[in-house]
């Protein structure tokens, strides 16, 4: 019944945009599952992709697979938050459900690179909480790379030679891991993620809350 009580008295507040960003084989996705896994007020936003689906995906649940003319009207109907081109391949964020979540009080997590993450910066940047995971070394980014065995070693390489230029924009992030044990970086993760939804103008309904608050003096 207590419980019950205190979850009527919630303070409205509105959502944000997580965005975890690093090298592929840094940790961002497994941190991502870990998060959606332990927090139920946290979704994940689905990006649309040209690329190919790979073993083990499903459609409309690691992504929206479609292909470069659908891709392309989204862009021209202004129906992405952001989009960028990936290893020839094109991701996007579709706008909708991202704007309904947040205006739910919902936050939504974005599994994005940095050409994304500068453009919701751009359209969205009091929504936006940024976060790059950094490998601890060169040597385990290309082990984290190997045991993943989804790429060809070509692949693999091509990625390796990426990982330099994607690091560069760590600067840009609000928050930056070092993903050297998996639940430590997942900690920290969650302390940013707690630390951000008590920020005072996210809380919206704490103007009304504190008036009541005042009235019962």
């Amino acid at each position: 019944m207590a419980r019950a009580a205190a979850k009527r008295k919630k303070i409205a507040r509105r959502g944000l945009m997580l965005v975890l960003s690093s090298p592929s084989g840094a940790g961002k996705t497994t941190l991502s599952r870990m998060l959606l896994k332990a927090d139920r007020n946290i979704e994940l936003s689905l990006s649309v992709t040209t690329r190919p689906q790979r073993r083990g995906e499903v459609d409309g649940s690691d992504y929206h697979f479609i292909d470069l003319t659908r891709f392309e009207h989204m862009v021209k109907a202004g129906d992405l938050l952001e989009w960028a081109v990936v290893f020839d391949h094109r991701y996007g964020t579709p706008r909708r459900p991202a704007e309904r979540a947040l205006q739910a009080g919902r936050d939504v997590l974005f599994d994005i690179d940095w050409q994304g993450t500068q453009q919701l910066r751009e359209r969205a940047r009091n929504d936006l909480v940024s976060v790059f995971i950094l490998p601890p070394s060169a040597k385990e980014l290309e082990r984290r790379l190997r045991r993943r065995a989804q790429d060809s070693k070509d692949i693999i390489g091509t990625r390796m030679a990426k990982a330099a230029g994607e690091m560069s924009h760590w600067p840009e992030y609000d928050y930056v891991i070092v993903n050297r044990d998996l639940d430590e970086a997942f900690a920290e993760l969650r302390a940013i993620l707690a630390a951000e939804r008590l920020r005072r103008e996210r809380q919206i309904g704490l103007s009304d809350f504190v008036r009541a608050l005042q009235a019962k003096l």
